[in-house]
Order: C-alpha cells, then sequence, then structure tokens
C-alpha cells in the first residue's frame, strides 16, 4: 500500500467567503478563478475512504463541486458557524452508505453542534434528519475509521482554543493567533504545512502575513500554504509576487499529493 495520501483544499477563505457580499473591492471583483474563496475545509483521501475537517456554511458546494461520493467521517476544528453549518448536509451520506456519519470533535464543539441541531440529538428520530456518532476527543492522538492517526495541534483563536490537525508529514492548522512551543514541536518534521494568514496588518485572533511567515519559518517544512483568507489580504497573485519560495497560496480546488 502506498504511503501517499491527497488533500483537496475545498475552501480557503475566511468567515465571509470571497468575493464578501456586497464588496466591490478589486479581491471581490476579480475574474480570477483562484480569488474566489469558500469558507475553510479540506478533504483527505486516504486510501479510498473521504475525512473532511470543517463542514462550514459552503459544505454542500464544496461536496457537490469536488463530486464527493463517499464520506468516512468530520473532524472539527471548533465551533464558530463558518466551520460547522453545514454539518445537517451530510444526510446524503448516511442515505447512500446506510450509517452514522462518525464525527470528531471536542466536547466544546459536541456542546455547539448539540445547540444548533437541536433536532439531530433530541431523541426524536424525525425522518430525514441527519444520524451522527460523536467521538469526543482530546489534545492526543487518535485514529479515524479506516483511516490514519490523527495528532491534534492545539492552537488559540484569541482566547478560543481550536485544533489544528497532523497526518503524517502534513499539518492543517486554521484560526489560530498563538501557537505555543510544546504545541510547536508536534509540528515539527512537517514537510507539508497549511495555515491561516489573514491579512497583512494585525488581527485580534488569526495570524496575519508575518505572524504566518514567522510560524513557518520556525517550523520549517518543505513547502507551505496560506489559508483562511481575507479579501483585504489581495489577489492570489498580489500575495503570491511577496511570499518566499517555498510558501504558497491555498486556493479551492488545489490538490496536494503528500506522504
Amino acid at each position: 500500500m502506498s504511503n501517499k495520501f491527497k488533500v483537496t483544499i475545498l475552501g480557503s477563505g475566511t468567515s465571509q467567503g470571497i468575493p464578501v457580499i456586497a464588496c466591490d473591492c478589486h479581491v471581490c471583483a476579480s475574474q480570477d478563478t483562484k480569488d474566489k474563496r469558500l469558507r475553510s475545509s479540506i478533504l483527505l483521501s486516504w486510501h479510498g475512504h473521504n475525512f473532511v475537517i470543517d463542514t462550514g456554511p459552503d459544505f454542500r458546494q464544496q461536496i457537490l463541486t469536488s463530486k464527493i461520493k463517499s464520506l468516512r467521517a468530520v473532524l472539527y476544528t471548533h465551533e464558530h458557524k463558518d466551520h460547522l453549518a453545514g454539518m445537517d448536509d451530510v444526510r446524503p451520506f448516511n442515505h447512500r452508505e446506510e450509517r452514522d456519519m462518525e464525527i470528531f470533535c471536542t466536547q466544546r464543539v459536541a456542546e455547539a453542534l448539540k445547540r444548533e441541531y437541536s433536532y439531530v440529538f433530541s431523541g426524536e428520530r424525525y425522518p430525514g434528519i441527519p444520524s451522527v456518532n460523536i467521538n469526543l476527543i482530546e489534545n492526543r492522538t487518535f485514529r479515524l475509521p479506516d483511516g490514519p492517526i490523527v495528532t491534534p495541534i492545539e492552537v488559540l483563536h484569541y482566547k478560543m482554543p481550536v485544533f489544528g490537525y497532523r497526518v503524517g508529514d502534513f499539518t492543517y492548522i486554521t484560526d489560530a493567533k498563538t501557537i505555543s512551543f510544546e504545541e510547536r514541536n508536534k509540528v515539527r518534521g512537517t514537510k507539508v504545512l497549511i495555515v491561516n494568514a489573514l491579512q497583512r496588518s494585525e488581527h485580534i485572533s488569526h495570524f496575519n502575513l508575518e505572524e504566518a511567515l514567522e510560524f513557518i519559518q520556525d517550523i520549517q517544512p518543505e513547502k507551505a500554504y496560506l489559508t483562511h483568507i481575507s479579501h483585504l489580504f489581495g489577489t492570489h497573485d498580489e500575495i503570491e509576487s511577496i511570499l518566499p519560495p517555498n510558501v504558497f497560496v491555498a486556493y479551492d480546488g488545489l490538490v496536494l499529493e503528500v506522504s
């Protein structure tokens, strides 16, 4: 069996996506498809099984665009709406695969899901609602069903704990502002890193470009990709023109092969 797996960027935008509603800035008006950014999410394709990290408001569109016919499990980074608002759309996979959707998340995320989707967890099996099974995770490694071993990376999104995830030589981190020395050590050795970089200017709860590049310089991956991009940052080409040679801008539909 090959030790390679694929990572597909389903969404690379921040909470409002790009274009932003009612915005006429040059980024939102761009006709470059790389500047059309859905809310942040990725797909891991591991030896015939698919796993999604986060189901934001664009989840349905992302799944249809990517032509995903099977989904084994969902991992959540944190409880903000731009990362979990599409959970209801796991229903077609329930019907197609005749099983509950396995969800992996922290206790905080589980509580948010039960608030947002009370009808799913009420105990009443109303026809047509999603069937999910919550697997609570903490800051230690776990294995996905039919999938890889996953190492959580705990970061702070202002003061909110958020999980990034490492699988083999690949690490995905979104909505990070602060990453401790201990958690950084869990990322070291990563060959392909995806990390959030909201914009150039300082932000209270996200890495800006300078902070993301400092983190990348510390970790020293072979390649790094910036995600969770705001329309305030610039167009894809504008951002790439100022990046180091091994750092790139992620875009929706980008497929990476990693080990």
